[in-house]
């Protein structure tokens, strides 16, 4: 019974740090970026993660109906959306 316990805390801290991360993401990056990589806006990239995030945390359980689109919302930001953000170049730095 703790094993099981046990995952289901690192399932939930996990899912939670990995929305949480999205968020922090979204927030540091640059707002023309999103619209320059073809992607939607900031300030819907930062909705759509706090909201992933706030009900990661509320819900306490990823899997649950609301907290699996959460999780799945915060995978497509960092798996799609980031890199292309990121892959910007801004000016002659090299952010």
């Amino acid at each position: 019974m703790e094993i099981q316990v046990l995952l289901y805390d690192l399932l939930y801290y996990g899912t939670l740090a990995l929305t949480v991360w999205a968020f922090a993401d979204a927030v540091i990056r640059p707002a023309a970026g999103y619209v320059a990589a073809g992607k939607l806006t900031k300030p819907a990239w930062l909705a759509i993660t706090a909201l992933a995030a706030l009900l990661t945390f509320a819900m306490k359980n990823p899997m649950s109906l609301l907290g699996l689109p959460a999780v799945i919302a915060a995978i497509v930001y960092l798996v799609d959306v980031r890199p292309a953000v990121r892959g910007l170049r801004r000016g002659n730095t090299g952010w």
